[in-house]
């Protein structure tokens, strides 16, 4: 993945934060109230989301089938128009509405807006129409963050031809994170952090945390969000951080940061 050689990372902390279909319904007060905290605080932030049960319903009311190979939703010719239309038709508009009805000023993105996200097609034969994320057109960041505004983007790319292409939600909001130069990703999921023992551990080391899974005190849900968040701090991102919609949770740092 490239990212446009203008980019500069400026003096105010930088954020992404991570949507996950499920949670696009129901965003309390406490979440905007504390995104508009973060940003008093001097944190640019950015917006990545899902939207996987849109995508399922629809798909189901359309009857066609769809189906999940190593987490990655399998995309035939058929469902890529549908998951686009849902996207960018549906989801992102919502998002933004609520984001701006709660005074936070903010524009929808796709991957085709601005040449965003150029792709090429990840494996047509595994998985069909998904794409490899080669590029991120950051100076269209830049310059939605530097007006004040929130960028609210959606996980669909395009190749150089125009061809749309289903991305993984974890994988945008990695990719975003690492042109943009973040000092964190947050994945804001239905559960406010890892919890052992009924306690959300507050800062957690990727070896502590292959403890755990090996202990099995992290099981279930919490496992792919782990797994995601381990990925996309060895990308190179300094810190993941897994919180509720109070967007505090648990930190999850590099081990030389323990040593």
């Amino acid at each position: 993945m490239t990212m446009s050689k203008s980019t500069q990372h400026t003096a105010r902390k930088r954020a992404v934060i991570k949507l996950g279909g499920s949670m696009l319904e129901g965003l309390s007060d406490s979440f905007f109230t504390n995104f508009k905290e973060l940003q008093a605080a001097g944190t640019d932030l950015l917006i990545v989301h899902g939207g996987g049960p849109a995508i399922n319903l629809e798909l189901a009311n359309r009857q066609v089938t769809s189906t999940v190979v190593n987490g990655i939703r399998v995309t035939s010719k058929e469902a890529i128009g549908i998951v686009q239309s849902t996207l960018i038709g549906r989801v992102n508009p919502a998002l933004v509405h609520q984001l701006n009805k709660a005074c936070i000023s903010s524009i929808g993105l796709s991957g085709f807006d601005g040449n965003l996200l150029e792709c090429t097609v990840l494996d047509e034969d595994v998985y069909g129409f998904v794409g490899d994320i080669q590029h991120v057109q950051t100076d269209l960041l830049e310059s939605i963050l530097q007006a004040g505004i929130v960028p609210v983007i959606s996980c669909i790319g395009a190749t150089g031809e125009g061809i749309p292409l289903n991305i993984n939600a974890d994988t945008v909001a990695s990719e975003i994170a690492l042109a943009v130069q973040a000092d964190s990703l947050l994945l804001v999921t239905d559960t406010p952090g890892i919890k052992i023992e009924e306690q959300v551990q507050s800062v957690v080391s990727p070896a502590a945390i292959a403890k755990w899974i090996e202990s099995g005190d992290i099981y279930g849900g919490m496992l792919p969000k782990v797994n995601a968040a381990l990925d996309c701090l060895g990308a190179g991102i300094p810190s993941i951080q897994i919180v509720g919609q109070q967007l505090t949770g648990t930190v999850i740092q590099a081990e030389e940061v323990f040593s």
